[in-house]
C-alpha cells in the first residue's frame, strides 16, 4: 500500500503541484486503489482552483467528486490506457486523470481538475454557471469561479498532461524505492537475527557469539546474573534479553540505576515504605522489589551502594525477604535479580568497599560484555544496522558510508562503545542532509584525530628496520615496504599481542587488525612463510 503521507511530501511532488498550480490553475489530487481522494478534507488543504474550492465546500462536493472518479476507475478497468481525460459532474468542465503503477499493478492515480477546452463557447460556460446554481451555488459565486477556469489547447494542454503523467510516475517510482528500502531492511533484520543478534543485541564477533551461547543457557534458569562491562556496552539490553526470553518474560521487568540515588532515598525506592515512616511519607508505598513480584529485577551500578544497602540486598537476595522503610514486619517476594556493574568488584572487596559474601550471591553466573575496541569486526555490523534504523525512522532514502569514513570510525577506540557508535550514526545521518553518501569530513573532531595517530620510537635498533626497505623506488612503496617490517618485527616481539603492539605503534587495535590482514601478517601466514 502506498504511504501518499510521505509521497505528497516529497520535493519533487510539491515542486510538481506548485509548477500546476501556478501555470494551469489545476488542483493535484490523488487517490488511492480503492477509490479514496487523500488530503481534499484535511482542514490545512490549500486549494488552487477557486472553482474546485466552490465545489468542495458545497454539502454535497465529496459526492460529486467521488462520482468522478467512479466514473475514471471503471474506464481505467475497461482500457489499457495509462491516461483519460474526462468529463466532469459539472457538464462543460473536464479532468485528466494518469494512473499509478507499481510492480506491473494499478495502485492509483493522479488526478488535475478542473479546466475548460479551448473549443468552450460562452453558452458552454452559462451552462455550468447554471448547472452549479440549480445545486444551491449562489449565481455571483458560480460565475466568479468559472471565470477563473482556464482553457486548454495545443502545446500547453500537452505539457500539462506530460507534468501530471510525471506525478503519477513519481509516486511510482517513490514508492518502488520504499519498498526496496524496506526488503533490504527486513533482510538485513533476518540476517541479523539468524546470525548476529540474541534479543536486540547485535554482534558477528567472536566474543559476542559466546555472550549469545550463554545467555541461551541462562535464561531459563532462576539464577542471579552479573554483567559486567564498560559503560555503553549495552548491559540493561542484556538484562533485558535474559528476561524476555525466560519464564518471566510475560512479568514486569524494572531497572533500577543504584548510583541515581543517595543511600536513603534507594532504600526507599528499593524497599518501599509505610505511612508516616518519615517526613513526606503520606501513604505506603511500594519498592521496586515488590512491584516486580514474579518478574525481573535488573540492578544497575551496583558496586556504587554503600555497606548498610549491600547487607539489605544480600538478605533478600538470600531469604527472598525484605523490610519496607518503616514497617514492623518482613514481607516475601519472588524476584530474579540481573545486577550489572562498570567497577572491578573484586579490588573494591580487597579495599573493605564492596561485600565478599554479596559478591558471590550476585556473581552465581557472570555475563562479561566485551568493549567495543575488542571486537571491530562488529562495527561496519552495528553501522549498517543503526543508519538503517535512523534513516527509516527519518524516512529519507538509505545512506551508505565511504570507504575513507568506514576506515576512520574503524581506527577510533571508542571509548562511549556501543553508545558512542550509535549517537555518531545518528549525528552523521543529520549532517549529511541530501547526500547520500557519508564521507570523513562529516565524522566528529574526536574520530578524526584518534585515526590519524603518531608515529614514535618503536626500536632501539634506530635505522635496522630500514635495512630491508628498497629506498630506491617511490616514497609510497618504501613507507608500506616499512609498514610492513615494524608490523612484523612488532608482532613476534610482543608475542603477538596487538593490543600491545597497537599501544606501541600508536595506533587503534582495530587499525592494526585491518593492517595484519591487508599484508597478510597473521601466525598462520608468517609460519607458512617461513616454512614451519
Amino acid at each position: 500500500m502506498i504511504d501518499w503521507k510521505s509521497i505528497k511530501e516529497l520535493h519533487a511532488s510539491k515542486s510538481l503541484e506548485k509548477i500546476i498550480g501556478n501555470w494551469y490553475g489545476l488542483d493535484v489530487l490523488y487517490v488511492d486503489n480503492q477509490g479514496r481522494v487523500q488530503f481534499v478534507q484535511e482542514a490545512d488543504y490549500a486549494f488552487k482552483s477557486p472553482f474546485f474550492k466552490l465545489q468542495m465546500s458545497h454539502s454535497f462536493g465529496r459526492d460529486w467528486l467521488e462520482a468522478d472518479v467512479e466514473k475514471v476507475f471503471e474506464a481505467f478497468q475497461a482500457s489499457s490506457e495509462s491516461s483519460i481525460e474526462f468529463n466532469a459532474f459539472f457538464p462543460g468542465t473536464f479532468g485528466y486523470a494518469h494512473k499509478v503503477i507499481v510492480d506491473g499493478e494499478f495502485s492509483g492515480a493522479v488526478f488535475a481538475y478542473p479546466y475548460f477546452k479551448e473549443t468552450s463557447t460562452s453558452e458552454d460556460l452559462e451552462k455550468v454557471v447554471h448547472k452549479m446554481v440549480e445545486c444551491g451555488i449562489s449565481e455571483v459565486d458560480a460565475k466568479s469561479a468559472v471565470q477563473k477556469v482556464k482553457k486548454f489547447s495545443g502545446q500547453y494542454y500537452a505539457e500539462m498532461k506530460d507534468l501530471i503523467g510525471t506525478v503519477a510516475d513519481e509516486v511510482g517510482t517513490f514508492h518502488e524505492e520504499i519498498s526496496k528500502r524496506e526488503s533490504r531492511i527486513m533482510d538485513l533484520n533476518s540476517e541479523l537475527g539468524n546470525k548476529y543478534r540474541y534479543h536486540n543485541i547485535i554482534g558477528k564477533s567472536k566474543r559476542m557469539q559466546q555472550v549469545y551461547h550463554l545467555l541461551s543457557k541462562v535464561a531459563n534458569s532462576e539464577s542471579t546474573i552479573m554483567i559486567q562491562g564498560e559503560n555503553g556496552t549495552g548491559k540493561e539490553m542484556v538484562a533485558k534479553a535474559i528476561h524476555y526470553n525466560s519464564p518471566r518474560k510475560d512479568a514486569v521487568f524494572i531497572a533500577v540505576n543504584c548510583s541515581a540515588f543517595n543511600d536513603n532515598l534507594l532504600d526507599s525506592e528499593l524497599f518501599g515504605h509505610v505511612k508516616g515512616a518519615f517526613t513526606g511519607a503520606i501513604k505506603d508505598k511500594k519498592g521496586f522489589f515488590e512491584v516486580a513480584n514474579g518478574g525481573t529485577l535488573f540492578l544497575d551500578e551496583i558496586g556504587d551502594t554503600s555497606p548498610s544497602m549491600q547487607v539489605k540486598l544480600l538478605r533478600i537476595l538470600q531469604e527472598g525477604t525484605f523490610m519496607p522503610v518503616g514497617a514492623t514486619s518482613p514481607r516475601k517476594v519472588n524476584v530474579r535479580v540481573v545486577c550489572a556493574t562498570n567497577k572491578n568488584l573484586k579490588e573494591m572487596i580487597a579495599k573493605g568497599e564492596f561485600r565478599e559474601d554479596l559478591y558471590y550471591r550476585i556473581n552465581v553466573i557472570n555475563v562479561a560484555l566485551p568493549a567495543l575496541r575488542e571486537r571491530p569486526e562488529d562495527i561496519p555490523v552495528l553501522m549498517d544496522f543503526f543508519i538503517q534504523k535512523r534513516c527509516e525512522e527519518a524516512g529519507q532514502p538509505l545512506k551508505t558510508f565511504s570507504k575513507k569514513c568506514l576506515e576512520k570510525m574503524l581506527d577510533h577506540t571508542w571509548p562511549g562503545n556501543v553508545r558512542e557508535l550509535q549517537n555518531e550514526v545518528e549525528r552523521l545521518v543529520v549532517l549529511a542532509g541530501d547526500d547520500k553518501t557519508i564521507t570523513p569530513d562529516m565524522l566528529s573532531a574526536r574520530i578524526l584525530e584518534s585515526s590519524e595517530g603518531h608515529s614514535g620510537s618503536h626500536s632501539s635498533s634506530g635505522g635496522s628496520f630500514l635495512k630491508g626497505v628498497n629506498t630506491n623506488g617511490s616514497l609510497k612503496d618504501a613507507l608500506e615496504e616499512l609498514e610492513i617490517l615494524m608490523i612484523r618485527e612488532g608482532l613476534k616481539r610482543c608475542g603477538f599481542n596487538k593490543s600491545k603492539l597497537a599501544k606501541e605503534l600508536g595506533i587503534s587495535r582495530a587499525g592494526l587488525i585491518m593492517k595484519v590482514d591487508k599484508y597478510g601478517l597473521d601466525k598462520r601466514a608468517l609460519k607458512r612463510a617461513a616454512g614451519e
